[in-house]
């Protein structure tokens, strides 16, 4: 479902003020401006919890010889131009040339604030879009653009881990546990996430990295348990690398000593 500006977001003296209803991105079909240079999010996926405000960096290269306002890159869905963003903060114009700007543009997702699908996971469009203004500042037709960019927005993951027994003798048997959720945004909570292949990993004390144990699928309940031998003290962690829809993520550290 697409999504419109609930708030006037100013920086520097420009507001971005888009409601989401331009046409559907069709490569210059309206013509009169290009859109180059363009990055979102540092090329990232764009994670989303349950109920912090996630700010994705966008930078993009606007020129045109048109009088404008607003311009905007934003992600999109569909034939109907589903939308993505709860609000959108962008940059005056950083001058490259007299028909050439620069632009630092934030988009924000606040799932505290708006409803979430969780069928809105996973690979959106980028389009980019501009309104020109007449002699007397009125709107005066634009440009909406198809990008050829791809970016991926994520439910976010987490992982709890415990060790047990601690401490313990040498050569007995530990057991490593855990728990893997994800966000659920259309209840706002975290879920359990079950089936996912989750990785152990351990780091000897004195170690500077962890090295890879073994491999653990998690059960219906988004529940991980695995056991090792203990041979050295040092910790254990969980490691989840995620996919299309659901973003990776590593559990806390859990020290064992071994006597």
């Amino acid at each position: 479902m697409g999504k419109k500006l609930g708030r006037a977001v100013v920086a520097g003296g420009a507001a971005a003020v888009l409601t989401g209803v331009a046409a559907v991105p069709a490569g210059a079909a309206e013509g009169g401006a290009s859109f180059t240079r363009v990055h979102v999010n540092d090329g990232k996926p764009i994670v989303i919890g349950v109920s912090n405000e996630v700010a994705a960096p966008t930078t993009f290269r606007l020129a045109t010889t048109h009088k404008w306002k607003w311009p905007a890159v934003f992600l999109y869905r569909g034939n109907a131009g589903d939308r993505l963003w709860h609000a959108i903060q962008t940059s005056d114009c950083i001058r490259v040339s007299p028909s050439v700007c620069d632009i630092n543009e934030t988009m924000f997702f606040d799932p505290s604030e708006w409803e979430m699908q969780n069928s809105e996971a996973g690979a959106w469009k980028v389009g980019a879009e501009v309104y020109y203004e007449d002699a007397a500042g009125n709107t005066d037709g634009g440009d909406t653009d198809d990008e050829g960019l791809t970016v991926y927005v994520k439910r976010n993951s987490r992982l709890t881990v415990n060790a047990s027994p601690e401490p313990v003798t040498k050569g007995s048997t530990v057991t490593v546990t855990g728990k893997v959720t994800r966000a659920n945004w259309e209840t706002r909570k975290y879920a359990s996430y079950e089936g996912r292949l989750v990785t152990l990993q351990f780091k000897p004390t004195g170690a500077t990295a962890y090295t890879t144990v073994k491999k653990v699928h998690a059960n219906g309940s988004g529940n991980l348990k695995t056991t090792v031998k203990a041979s050295k003290t040092g910790t254990w962690r969980w490691v989840y690398y995620g996919n299309t829809t659901t973003g990776p993520s590593t559990s806390a550290g859990d020290n064992v000593v071994v006597k």
